[in-house]
């Protein structure tokens, strides 16, 4: 029987937040907790963080459980999201001890996210469209590829995992951050199948890292494996990583509201 579109109770999302945004640093906070514009709450308004973007989208997408997977240390983000009431999500929280690189964060859920479709997200960056995700379920549930990849325009190609597909959607191939390429979009989020997954933990039970492994590495493995890799590329789309003090500064920007006049003084 045909996998409902809508039904996205089998999908567990991923947020790796292993890093020690050392370009920002020193932080009095995970950088993931920066505040970026505010939210209301009730007749009032509140700080909005950056992680609160994200996981706002995978929220209206249909996504309500998922997994923070956090260094020691940054024990300020379960304590700000809890279990994940102000989302409506179900939210839990998994430690990482290996700095190898993100692959090996995202295996650390691989006991709990065997059997699902899996949704990542990086949260500490800002993107648009709001139904990007909603997107990639769809595509994944109506061609039945392994990964799907959600694509962004960029001209910063020595800086991201660029991709090259087809007018059909087909991936063939992800190149991180090459010196020179022509290609146009970045992949930024992605929503896979267990047997990516699975893919996923038995290649890193059998690669010796000599260096941080991309994702992006893993995904061209998986191409080269057999595995179905699609994209939706969102050409009109923006995506903006915070980890920088230029890129922060740039989404203070674009977040703040324009300047009220002063209140009166009594």
């Amino acid at each position: 029987m045909p996998q409902d579109p809508q039904d996205t109770s089998d999908i567990i999302a991923l947020l790796p937040a292993g890093g020690q945004a050392t370009r920002l640093s020193p932080l009095p906070l995970s950088k993931e907790l920066y505040p970026i514009g505010f939210r209301p709450v009730g007749d009032s308004v509140k700080p909005k963080v950056v992680g609160h973007y994200l996981l706002e989208k995978m929220r209206s997408a249909g996504i309500t459980k998922a997994f923070w997977i956090v260094r020691p240390g940054k024990w300020d983000i379960p304590a700000y999201f809890g279990d994940g009431e102000m989302l409506e999500m179900h939210l839990g929280y998994l430690t990482v001890h290996v700095p190898h690189g993100v692959p090996y964060t995202l295996n650390q859920a691989y006991p709990f996210v065997q059997q699902a479709r899996v949704a990542i997200g990086f949260p500490d960056i800002l993107f648009e469209p709001a139904d990007a995700y909603r997107q990639l379920i769809d595509r994944q549930t109506a061609g039945q590829a392994d990964v799907v990849l959600g694509l962004f325009p960029t001209e910063f190609y020595w800086k991201a995992g660029m991709v090259d597909f087809d007018e059909s959607g087909r991936v063939h191939q992800v190149v991180e951050k090459p010196q020179n390429s022509s290609l146009k979009y970045m992949w930024a989020i992605a929503l896979w199948t267990p047997r990516f997954t699975q893919f996923l933990h038995d290649f890193l039970m059998t690669h010796i890292p000599e260096r941080e492994l991309p994702i992006g590495d893993v995904v061209q493995a998986a191409i080269g494996a057999g595995l179905r890799v699609e994209a939706v590329p969102f050409a009109d789309g923006s995506y903006l990583d915070v980890g920088t003090p230029a890129d922060l500064q740039q989404a203070i920007r674009a977040h703040t509201p324009e300047s009220h006049p002063a209140a009166p003084e009594r």
